[in-house]
């Protein structure tokens, strides 16, 4: 929890809260408006080629920030369609970090 607490970067999606009350746990992460990568090109529009290449190179800075760029290093270990999530412009954040596996620093 303290891990994903801290991890910042514009290609997560941002925790703002947990409840962890008895055998209640809830995490609270911030509104995706436009869902799922998994639901978007199967809807009524389809992505531009630009809007497709964006998806991915946001996708991958998440990644690279994650392996990389935080101070632990952090494999998600479950990245797939409806793990990733489009905000309003559509940009891309990776989001689901419960399969998450912290490396130490020696680690690869």
């Amino acid at each position: 929890m303290s891990a994903i607490g801290r991890t910042n970067h514009k290609n997560l999606v941002q925790l703002l809260g947990f409840c962890y009350e008895g055998e209640h746990r809830m995490l609270v992460y911030e509104f995706m408006s436009n869902g799922s990568l998994a639901s978007f090109p199967f809807g009524e529009s389809w992505p531009s080629w630009c809007q497709r290449r964006q998806i991915a190179l946001g996708i991958a800075r998440g990644l690279l920030y994650l392996h990389e760029g935080c101070n632990s290093q952090i494999v998600h270990c479950n990245i797939k369609p409806q793990n990733m999530l489009l905000n309003d412009s559509y940009a891309a954040r990776i989001s689901d970090f419960g399969l998450a596996k912290l490396l130490r620093m020696d680690q690869t």
